[in-house]
């Protein structure tokens, strides 16, 4: 069974930085696309970022492009997102989740969530 863990979110205010971490567990995670989706509230998830097994190649969808870095530490089996200019509209719960943008909804495997709030 698929664990991911999700922690590092909170209350900032716009401009502010954020850095999320998603501890992965049983399965190997060395191998696997991850990306990182959120939902804002109201809203269906949404894909924000991706990277390959080893780390070397990573996508971001264009309202994250430039302001978020996805990483990973395959030694520690943690997935990271760092968050710099945070908006308003960045306002949701992150996951991390299992596969690249085309397949991870369909894998199904994603952590419980942490709490991204950017208000003034």
């Amino acid at each position: 069974q698929v664990q991911l863990v999700e922690s590092g979110g909170g209350l900032v205010q716009p401009g502010e930085s954020l850095r999320l971490s998603c501890a992965a567990s049983k399965f190997t995670f060395s191998i696997y696309y991850m990306s990182w989706v959120r939902q804002a509230p109201g809203k269906g998830l949404e894909w924000i970022s991706d990277i390959n097994s080893g780390g070397s190649s990573t996508r971001y969808a264009d309202s994250v492009k430039g302001r978020f870095t996805i990483s990973r530490d395959n030694a520690k089996n943690t997935l990271f997102l760092q968050m710099l200019g945070l908006k308003p509209e960045d306002t949701a719960v992150y996951y991390c989740a299992k596969g690249p943008r085309e397949t991870w909804r369909t894998l199904r495997s994603w952590g419980q969530g942490t709490q991204v709030t950017v208000s003034s």
